[in-house]
């Protein structure tokens, strides 16, 4: 669950992005995962699932390092973009985990995690930043 005013905007970076829509102190807490918001699928879930269906979570879900288990943000944190220097930090954990601000963040700049340290089927791939 997304603990900071954020808003949604065209990404640099790609597509949809998440953005702060205030000052953000390094070490604030940004995201936390929630039960009562963000839903945990197991693996053969996704299986079962109609092919559409399936290919849709798949663009919204991580594969959870600690728990082992398919992430599905139910709010605008799944629109967080990788950087390989990121503003925020992920730190997992068995209840899911948290993103704390690395540096103070101002408002207006898109929100960034590096995929690798929390979803355990991220691959990395070269991104390249949309013309204008």
């Amino acid at each position: 669950m997304l603990l900071v005013k954020t808003y949604l905007d065209r990404s640099a970076i790609h597509g949809i992005g998440l953005f702060a829509a205030e000052r953000i102190p390094a070490g604030a807490v940004i995201w936390r995962r929630s039960p009562e918001i963000d839903v945990l699928l197991d693996p053969a879930q996704l299986e079962r699932l109609h092919p559409a269906s399936r290919e849709q979570i798949r663009k919204y879900t991580y594969m959870d390092r600690m728990l082992g288990k398919l992430v599905l943000c139910g709010d605008d944190a799944r629109f967080f973009n990788h950087s390989d220097a990121p503003n925020c930090h992920d730190f997992p954990d068995a209840d899911g985990g948290t993103t704390v601000a690395a540096r103070d963040i101002d408002a207006g700049e898109e929100l960034t995690s590096d995929y690798a340290s929390f979803d355990a089927s991220h691959e990395p791939h070269e991104v390249r930043p949309r013309s204008r």
